[in-house]
């Protein structure tokens, strides 16, 4: 469902493009150099016809338009006509987001590999003590927990580096998954209507997501309104992106990178190649 609230925005101050400036400073320029000229065709025109007057020869040197000034102005043009009135286009920008989302999300997956690999002895621990079925077993779990207790050991800085990242994962790929979302669906569009609109830009609005509120926004720093795509399937134009808990869980168990993980494959098949057929 698109919607507008009222939303309190900082004002900025519009900034014109370099590519609005070049072209007003480069034509402005040649423009300049032609009045000169014409000036001085008017002056010698008078003053031709009736004699009145000389100048001392060297004035039409100051119309002269130069190799330097047609440069620029021919690349200011060349420039300005793949230029953008209303700054990147809605769709690009959300791609962007999502891509920087992506890359918070690969950081916090690093580093939640990393925690993982240096706490999945507690996995061994797990599958050793579940296959003891006799006191003999029961003595082999417990000599095997003596002989690596350091090991085994789960520090609490590793939970925490643990439990952080995968807040982290959860956050970055709800974001990117709005993003692209948004930015695939006729809600892009939607956004871009209501820049012109606003007769603004991309780079002058404020586009995220809102978990709480189950939208993606965007702001407008002219006047102070937010206009919103919903995720959560309500009204006629909503985008229904949630997934149920078990839903998530079992994608995930469907998921390359689950079924690679030490979890997936077991403790001995993924580190020690003894896995069973």
């Amino acid at each position: 469902m698109f919607k507008k609230i009222i939303f309190l925005l900082a004002i900025s101050t519009a900034v014109q493009s370099s590519e609005l400036d070049n072209l007003i400073d480069s034509s402005s320029a040649i423009v300049d150099q032609i009045d000169t000229g014409v000036k001085l065709v008017g002056a010698g025109m008078d003053y031709a016809h009736t004699g009145g007057g000389l100048s001392d020869g060297t004035l039409s040197s100051t119309a002269h338009i130069t190799t330097e000034q047609v440069d620029a102005y021919n690349l200011a043009v060349e420039n300005f006509a793949n230029y953008q009135p209303y700054g990147a286009p809605v769709q690009q920008v959300l791609e962007d987001m999502a891509m920087d989302s992506l890359e918070e999300m690969d950081v916090a997956i690093g580093t939640f590999t990393e925690v993982v690999v240096d706490m999945i002895a507690v996995q061994q621990v797990a599958e050793k003590a579940e296959t003891a079925s006799t006191p003999k077993q029961e003595e082999e779990v417990q000599t095997f927990v003596v002989e690596n207790q350091d090991m085994l050991t789960i520090t609490q800085e590793e939970v925490e580096t643990y439990n952080t990242s995968v807040d982290q994962i959860e956050t970055s790929a709800n974001e990117a998954s709005a993003y692209l979302a948004v930015a695939n669906s006729e809600a892009a569009d939607f956004l871009q209507q209501s820049i012109e609109d606003n007769n603004t830009t991309s780079a002058d609005v404020n586009i995220f997501y809102d978990a709480g509120a189950q939208w993606v926004a965007m702001g407008y720093n002219t006047t102070r309104n937010l206009t919103v795509v919903m995720l959560n399937g309500s009204g006629n134009y909503g985008l229904d992106m949630y997934y149920s808990e078990a839903d998530i869980l079992a994608l995930g168990t469907e998921s390359e990178f689950y079924k690679t993980s030490p979890i997936g494959m077991g403790y001995d098949c993924f580190f020690e190649m003894d896995c069973e057929q």
